[in-house]
């Protein structure tokens, strides 16, 4: 049986969920690319980041196609988010207060991580954050969920996370977001109203998901009990803990900021190009 990617000699811990409502999602992604290089290049441990942002809407490539991308732009900064592009597959999320991201950053060996065995990890580290809750999560595509895919998490068939890859230089960053605290069916009303706006039943070559908001949750509702990220937080590094004989906190090294810099300034670009 192949060993579990979770399994490290040593996991480096990078907290950005304090940064506040200024910390940008475009950071987010430019820390992540970093990090690929970073450890794709030996220069760190594998590498867990947990991150939080204020009221914003994450768009994926794909979105930039939609035929009225205008005015559903205009709907979602009328409701008070931010909107940024990012640089990787999937498409539209919410991100808020109550929902925690979490990256895990591996380097890529010669043979590869195959994108299943990423994914994987990501799954087996949900389960591990959530065994005192005594339930069964499932990883199958949710339909009527926003940015659905194969490793869409859920209970009862109601999704509470969705999880991404992405790959270069040498390393991987699986990307999960989890709907911990307040309502997801109203998260998903509004990527429902988005969508409404910037299709209005337009054809399009690609096909955008039909949002029903009742097929998502978050943990707090289907738990049925309060939680709240910091609670997640602790149970994230206690299993970290467990899966390695080291676990340390950092922050940025100042080899990696200057790339950092550039990477966040590829971000700028790119959105300065879809919004200008």
């Amino acid at each position: 049986m192949m060993t579990s990617l979770l399994s490290q000699q040593k996991w480096r811990f990078i907290d950005h969920t304090s940064f506040g409502p200024h910390f940008d999602a475009m950071q987010s992604f430019a820390y992540d690319d970093t990090l690929c290089a970073s450890v794709g290049k030996g220069n760190s441990a594998t590498t867990a980041r947990a991150w939080i942002h204020h009221d914003t809407i994450v768009l994926g490539i794909q979105d930039t196609k939609l035929p009225f991308l205008d005015e559903g732009i205009d709907f979602l900064k009328s409701k008070g988010y931010r909107v940024v592009v990012r640089n990787s597959g999937g498409l539209a999320v919410v991100l808020d207060q109550g929902v925690l991201n979490l990256s895990l950053i591996f380097p890529d060996a010669e043979k590869g991580i195959d994108i299943n065995r990423g994914y994987a990890a990501m799954v087996e580290l949900v389960k591990e954050l959530l065994i005192e809750e005594n339930v069964q999560i499932e990883a199958r595509e949710i339909v009527g969920s926003y940015c659905p895919g194969s490793y869409d998490l859920s209970i009862n068939g109601k999704k509470f996370a969705g999880i991404s890859q992405r790959r270069l230089r040498g390393g991987v960053a699986v990307q999960i977001y989890i709907s911990i605290t307040n309502s997801g069916s109203e998260r998903a009303q509004v990527i429902k109203e988005f969508y409404d706006r910037s299709l209005k039943q337009e054809e399009t070559r690609f096909i955008f998901p039909k949002i029903i908001p009742s097929t998502m949750s978050s943990l707090s509702e289907l738990l049925e009990k309060e939680l709240s990220v910091q609670t997640f937080m602790l149970r994230l590094l206690q299993t970290l803990k467990k899966k390695s004989q080291q676990i340390y906190t950092s922050s940025i090294t100042d080899e990696e900021n200057d790339l950092f810099k550039i990477n966040y300034q590829r971000m700028i670009d790119r959105n300065y190009k879809v919004f200008k």
